[in-house]
């Protein structure tokens, strides 16, 4: 079975979460599955290794799951994009609308080696919002947008037409 199937088994649907009329897409079985985990990030490796990727900024909090260990795997810095008020350090904000809502998120200012290639990374690309806003981020801070990662794209929301302003290099392990 390919990996794309073993997700698309493990990915649970969450009817009317957060809100009403809402499906949201769990990768909370993945993480019970060492083994289905592994081969995730084998295969993110894998798919990484050869790209020029020099740094990988994951996105609050399922960003993380996925994204520091692979930066870890490709000998690269890990860059943290959290939540408004949620860093220690001298920090740099972005203001963006989510699919139901707004939010703030926020890097350290020395993330970042002006020119660097960045890799973004989250668990899921919905309609592009976190992850254009986190590539916003790191190009205020001189860094270039070398490609956004997901586990999971939910392509009748359309994030990929908002992203492909900053990069066409696009990928994700399942599509809804």
């Amino acid at each position: 079975m390919i990996l794309e199937e073993k997700l698309k088994l493990a990915i649970r649907d969450v009817p009317n979460f957060p809100k009403e009329g809402i499906i949201f897409k769990d990768i909370s079985p993945i993480m019970l599955d060492a083994k289905l985990s592994s081969e995730v990030l084998d295969f993110l490796v894998d798919f990484y290794k050869l790209k020029g990727i020099e740094a990988i900024a994951g996105v609050e909090s399922r960003g993380f799951l996925f994204g520091y260990p692979l930066a870890i795997r490709l000998g690269v810095p890990f860059i943290l994009i959290r939540k408004q008020g949620k860093l220690p350090y001298d920090k740099i904000s972005h203001s963006y609308d989510l699919e139901y809502g707004s939010a703030v998120i926020e890097m350290h200012t020395d993330a970042i080696s002006h020119g660097q290639n960045v890799l973004v990374h989250d668990d899921l690309l919905a309609t592009g919002g976190s992850a254009s806003a986190t590539a916003a981020l790191i190009q205020k801070c001189g860094g270039r947008i070398a490609g956004f990662s997901f586990l999971v794209n939910l392509s009748f929301l359309n994030g990929s037409e908002k992203l492909s302003l900053y990069s066409k290099d696009i990928q994700s392990l399942v599509s809804y």
